[in-house]
């Protein structure tokens, strides 16, 4: 520690680089030799002094004629050897100081490292081909050897401090990443090998590092990352041929793969498999990375890969998996600089096609031999459908390709991607049968649906991804209770798809179709039948659930289904109503965890009472309006001269140009009354007096649902409960979003003309009101 601080105080004094490497390799070698113990304060001078001296005596010397630079290299190499001895003698326990000293040393002769490969591409004319062996050229080797040891450590230190570093050292690290990235992709350097999949890995594991902690904008880096990691969506894999997928296949990948497994051998026994096949070059290429100590670990494999023996043969995944996790990264923190990039990483046509090239997420995503990968593709998708999900509901537009000029604009590009998705993500969810990427997919669907623009779209779209998903829902394998994590999935897809406003007719035509068929055959296919079967009393309780939230969306967009699924709904939430109460349920006023968890059983029943809700809701004409508000809005409109159009969340879709049968609902006060009766007799009473208080808030919310016409047309006893049940919640529950429901309630009955007219209510309601102003805990 004393040599190393007084010669880092010489570094600055002319002629001073051949006595530094000498200290630096005497300090080399007394670490080897000896069991040194060596401080903190002593580590970090020899950390100083190795700063200085890669610094002033090596980084020029890697410009200059080759014996300097060979002398620099064997410093550089003394220097790697220091810094693994100190980073096996901190191990975990290194400060933050020491390790952003580490840190900044090692940035320094990368640079140096790259310096000097660039030099000897120079020197080599147009480069190294993708197909020529690195190990050909042993000084290269070398100088990647190093290369790989720096990154290896870089990786580890930012693995600790990533989230913890200065902005400073950030930008440094994100510079010398990029310099980096384009060196080794600008003159066709991706090289498929041994040593060079194991560079790429610790270059990208640290990019990865880096990115998923950013400490300032990434604006300036984001198209050059984008377009050189893209390049790796395929890295590995160029030797397979490629082939296309065409809608008629029924064999998934996943089968083909699975059809060559042999005997199952435990993770750790794979690394053996294969290695007869690999080249001379593998074997000489993995002895020589031993002295860096870069052997993959055992748990980066997994179960789920199989041997992938043809799709890994370098361990490749290692690099296209952190490629694809460094896009995640950047998606997450520069979602806005991402929009113009859309063409680059997704694809606007022949999504079915293997790519051998231009590769995009999709081509990961569907012919990607390692589960991983395939999986992480998903999930940068769905983290792109996120972020730019408002920008494609207001942009995307999709024209045929034969009406596209010599000039595509973002709004066609973008369009045709989201169509390319919708196909790509069709041949999944129809062949794929592995669980972990199936989960990917469906939540990539969901997003998928939810950001479409649908009426810009191809009018056949939405109601073709309705009829893929129910066609999943009618699939035996599918409906067996140990797989219905599956069917909750595919359910929530056609929830996020009836919940597409506006409304369209095609998928009203698809709910329709085949209700009244001439046969029973007919009849059991179509949609709302399919969905009636699911909240059928054998089906999981999350299946029901899901099954449920889906028919509140159809009666909520397409009233007119209202009618079709009355009786069985509400026979199956009277049955649930019924039953032994659901597991314990413990009140608390804010609803903190974990005590706000309903059971599977308690969301189901929620689930039932809003569909109840949504039925009395269009057969009571529920538009949003009392009558007292809409005479408002007319004088309002009268005044002003002008129409004002209400668009209000909580009333159904009454109006939808279809061609054919009316999805206009007639009103009809007796249909109305009738419904809200039998309610009142036998649904409410239950659930306004049941433990659990999100069932009490549901039950309080159908109130808030009704109109004028039909609380009048009830008989006295009827409107009587009505408002005293509300009252007494509003004064008495202990929960707040009980009482909140009931003064929601209480809100929507003021408002009817006649109740003004009543000698006591009024004053009931202000009371009730009144009290939960004055209570903060009331929301």
């Amino acid at each position: 520690a004393f040599l190393a601080e007084k010669a880092a105080a010489a570094a600055p004094c002319a002629g001073a680089a051949d006595a530094l490497r000498g200290v630096c390799h005497l300090i080399r070698e007394v670490m080897c030799k000896t069991n040194t113990e060596i401080d903190s304060s002593g580590w970090l001078a020899v950390l100083t002094f190795l700063h200085e001296l890669v610094k002033c005596s090596v980084e020029g010397a890697c410009l200059k004629g080759h014996c300097d630079r060979t002398s620099a290299l064997n410093t550089l190499s003394d220097c790697l050897q220091i810094l693994r001895f100190l980073s096996k003698d901190l191990g975990r326990c290194g400060s933050l100081t020491e390790n952003s000293h580490v840190l900044r040393v090692l940035i320094l002769i990368i640079s140096c490292l790259q310096a000097e490969l660039n030099m000897t591409d120079k020197s080599n004319g147009s480069g190294i081909s993708s197909h020529i062996s690195v190990s050909t050229n042993n000084k290269n080797q070398n100088t990647w050897d190093m290369e790989i040891s720096a990154f290896s450590m870089m990786e580890d230190i930012l693995c600790k401090i990533a989230s913890s570093m200065s902005e400073v050292l950030w930008q440094s690290v994100v510079e010398v990443l990029r310099k980096v990235m384009d060196s080794v992709t600008a003159r066709n350097l991706i090289i498929e090998s041994s040593v060079m999949s194991r560079f790429y890995t610790s270059f990208l594991r640290c990019l990865h590092f880096v990115l998923s902690e950013p400490k300032a904008s990434l604006s300036g880096h984001v198209a050059g990352f984008m377009a050189n990691l893209q390049m790796f969506f395929v890295y590995g894999l160029r030797s397979s041929s490629p082939s296309a997928i065409t809608p008629k296949e029924n064999k998934t990948d996943s089968q083909s793969r699975s059809s060559g497994r042999g005997r199952y051998k435990p993770p750790h026994l794979r690394k053996k498999d294969g290695k007869t096949n690999d080249s001379l070059d593998d074997r000489s290429s993995d002895s020589e990375s031993s002295r860096y100590d870069l052997g993959s670990s055992d748990s980066d494999l997994s179960d789920t890969d199989g041997y992938a023996k043809n799709g890994d043969r370098f361990r490749s995944s290692k690099a296209r998996l952190a490629a694809i996790l460094c896009i995640q990264d950047i998606c997450r923190a520069d979602p806005k600089s991402l929009t113009s990039l859309w063409p680059l990483l997704l694809p606007e046509n022949d999504v079915l096609q293997q790519r051998k090239y231009r590769a995009t997420l999709m081509t990961c995503l569907i012919f990607d031999p390692i589960t991983k990968v395939r999986v992480e593709a998903a999930s940068t998708i769905a983290t792109m459908l996120e972020g730019q999900a408002l920008v494609l509901t207001q942009v995307a537009e999709y024209k045929e390709s034969s009406k596209l000029g010599s000039f595509t604009t973002l709004s066609c590009s973008l369009g045709q991607i989201l169509m390319q998705l919708h196909t790509g993500m069709m041949f999944l969810v129809q062949r794929e049968t592995q669980t972990t990427l199936l989960a990917a997919v469906f939540r990539v669907l969901i997003l998928l649906i939810s950001a479409t623009p649908y009426p810009r779209m191809p009018k056949e779209l939405l109601p073709t991804v309705i009829t893929a998903m129910c066609g999943r829902l009618l699939d035996r394998n599918s409906n067996k209770n140990e797989h219905y994590a599956l069917l909750v999935n595919v359910l929530s897809c056609l929830e996020a798809a009836f919940a597409k406003v506006p409304p369209s007719s095609d998928v009203f035509g698809v709910l329709i179709d085949h209700c009244a068929g001439p046969s029973l055959a007919q009849q059991k296919s179509s949609v709302v039948v399919i969905l009636l079967r699911c909240i059928e009393e054998e089906m999981h309780f999350s299946v029901r659930c899901g099954a449920l939230q889906v028919l509140r969306s159809v009666v909520h967009n397409y009233p007119s289904c209202a009618n079709i699924i009355w009786e069985k709904v509400r026979d199956i939430v009277l049955d649930l109503l019924q039953t032994e109460s659901f597991e314990d349920q413990k009140c608390d006023a804010n609803f903190g965890p974990p005590k706000e968890e309903l059971s599977t059983k308690g969301r189901c029943l929620v689930a039932g009472i809003k569909v109840i809700d949504e039925c009395l809701r269009v057969s009571s004409g529920f538009k949003g309006a009392d009558d007292l508000k809409e005479c408002r809005l007319l004088d309002i409109q009268q005044i002003s001269d002008c129409t004002v159009n209400k668009s209000i969340k909580s009333a159904p879709h009454f109006e939808i140009e279809t061609p054919g049968p009316s999805q206009n609902c007639s009103l009809d006060i007796t249909l109305g009354t009738n419904r809200w009766t039998e309610v009142l007799e036998t649904h409410l009473p239950r659930g306004l007096s049941h433990a659990s208080a999100m069932v009490r808030t549901a039950s309080l919310t159908c109130f808030a649902g009704m109109t004028s016409d039909v609380f009048f047309s009830l008989p006295v006893n009827k409107r009587d409960y009505v408002t005293s049940s509300s009252v007494h919640a509003a004064l008495s529950d202990a929960v707040a979003t009980v009482r909140s429901a009931a003064c929601r309630a209480i809100g929507i009955v003021s408002c009817f003309s006649q109740i003004l007219s009543s000698p006591c209510l009024p004053g009931e309601f202000i009371k009730a009101i009144d009290f939960n102003t004055q209570n903060s805990s009331t929301p």
